[in-house]
């Protein structure tokens, strides 16, 4: 996990990671969940920006909760479930690397999109994750799929699937917080986060396939 993490983040210095077609292919992504009628990102914004202290909530949530609670579930499922560990970390690995190899057809945030008229959160209220463009650590044109929600997946799923504790209750409104703060703050569509879930249900369904065959 930490060999792929580290490439993810080294990625976008590679010479075939440009930003040719990005705002295009977001565009293509707009209209399409515009056919299927699915809520637009700004709507989701405008009412939290209408609530400042939601629109602080979701701007932090982005930028602080991503990689602490993937940390926390890991070591909490390798200490308290070692025998279904193996079956989660595996998935986790999937939808990282399924999002390392997509990440190279370039699709920009639905922020970048100008005619959308998206505020920068991190901006307004600091927490910025992102610098400028070509800098910092994450990719800014790697939208497609949504890393925070293929996490925010494992998390929420797998601790609803290792433990009977109504805490998981809790844990599972991870995954729908996580999709409606990456909406809220431009930086992903709808369609980045189903990608991501897509990914997981194929990896868990690859390892289940694979230890049934080997049984």
């Amino acid at each position: 996990m930490a060999g792929l993490y580290a490439v993810w983040r080294l990625a976008r210095m590679l010479p075939i990671t440009h930003e040719a077609g990005a705002i295009a292919r977001a565009r293509d992504i707009d209209r399409f969940q515009q056919f299927l009628r699915l809520p637009t990102e700004i709507s989701v914004q405008h009412f939290v920006i209408d609530h400042d202290w939601l629109a602080r909530f979701v701007n932090g949530y982005y930028a602080i909760v991503h990689v602490p609670a993937l940390l926390v579930f890991m070591v909490w499922a390798f200490a308290r479930h070692r025998d279904r560990y193996p079956h989660w970390r595996n998935g986790l690995v999937a939808v990282t690397a399924g999002c390392l190899v997509i990440r190279f057809i370039r699709v920009a945030p639905p922020r970048f999109v100008d005619e959308l008229g998206f505020v920068d959160l991190s901006a307004r209220f600091g927490l910025g994750v992102y610098g400028d463009v070509g800098t910092g650590v994450s990719d800014q044109f790697a939208a497609m799929p949504s890393i925070h929600v293929g996490w925010a997946a494992v998390v929420a799923l797998g601790t609803f699937a290792m433990t009977r504790s109504r805490v998981r209750w809790i844990v599972l409104m991870h995954l729908p917080m996580t999709v409606f703060v990456v909406a809220a703050t431009g930086h992903h569509w709808w369609l980045d986060g189903i990608v991501a879930v897509l990914l997981l249900a194929g990896g868990l369904g690859l390892d289940t396939a694979i230890r049934r065959r080997l049984r």
